[in-house]
């Protein structure tokens, strides 16, 4: 309900003005984060799976990590819930070539990070539809979430923060953290923050409590492979709003222990 209304009330402000206080605002916490709020996160050798909402979304969160993954022969594997059609508005023609410009270019970026397509899945579920799906679907998707991870047996998964102020994001967490319980396997689950910073508003919907399981990654050895997969994705950066892609550049990602 808290949400609701914050967002309600975000439409009531001209989207410049609404643009810069995000930017301010993510800016800020993501300074203190890496600065003052996180613990070094130790690079390990696990395999990793990453769940991704949409295609760009395991780039921007995740590309350092698993860039340096791939540089040392480390497994990742990487699959898309949605088939991201909705980034370009609801023109059914517009759609359907967005919904294979966006695979494409999901391809490239992984191929840039080290990701083979053998190793990249597609669910194909349709964009906007994760947190609405009928008790049968739902399941259907927890089944084959599940398949995968116990196909893949990884020692690290990562999965968009519960919190992240928007809706596929946050039913991917919640859809991943089932079929890890349905799986039975053991692993390490990571949060990868995209709209947290932009959206939630400090200590009302993020918490002292959020922040302090924060832990930072140095990605400084794969910057610029990093950056050079972001922009694979020129179909989504025109659609971003100004200033967002910046803190992707950054020389560290953050994490979140669940």
């Amino acid at each position: 309900m808290l949400k609701t209304t914050l967002m309600e009330l975000q439409k009531l402000i001209p989207s410049n003005l609404l643009n810069t206080i995000q930017y301010i605002h993510a800016s800020l916490l993501a300074k203190f984060i890496l600065g003052w709020g996180s613990e070094q996160f130790q690079f390990s050798e696990a395999s990793a799976m990453v769940f991704s909402p949409h295609q760009d979304d395991e780039t921007l969160g995740c590309g350092g990590m698993i860039a340096r993954k791939r540089e040392q022969g480390i497994k990742v594997a990487v699959t898309f819930l949605t088939d991201g059609r909705g980034s370009h508005g609801t023109d059914t023609n517009i759609q359907n070539q967005i919904i294979q410009i966006r695979k494409q270019e999901s391809l490239k970026a992984l191929s840039i990070l080290g990701v083979s397509p053998s190793e990249i899945h597609f669910l194909d579920k349709e964009d906007g539809s994760l947190p609405d799906l009928n008790p049968e679907e739902k399941q259907q998707t927890i089944d084959q979430i599940s398949e995968l991870l116990k196909r893949y047996q990884p020692g690290e998964v990562y999965v968009p923060h519960r919190k992240d102020c928007h809706r596929d994001h946050e039913a991917t967490y919640y859809l991943v953290k089932e079929a890890i319980a349905q799986s039975g396997i053991k692993v390490q689950l990571l949060q990868y923050p995209i709209w947290a910073f932009w959206r939630a508003p400090l200590f009302i919907l993020l918490k002292l409590n959020d922040i302090k399981s924060a832990y930072r990654l140095s990605i400084t050895s794969v910057q610029e492979k990093k950056k050079r997969a972001i922009a694979a994705y020129p179909s989504q950066m025109q659609t971003l709003p100004p200033g967002f892609i910046k803190r992707f550049l950054s020389s560290e990602e953050i994490f979140f222990h669940s």
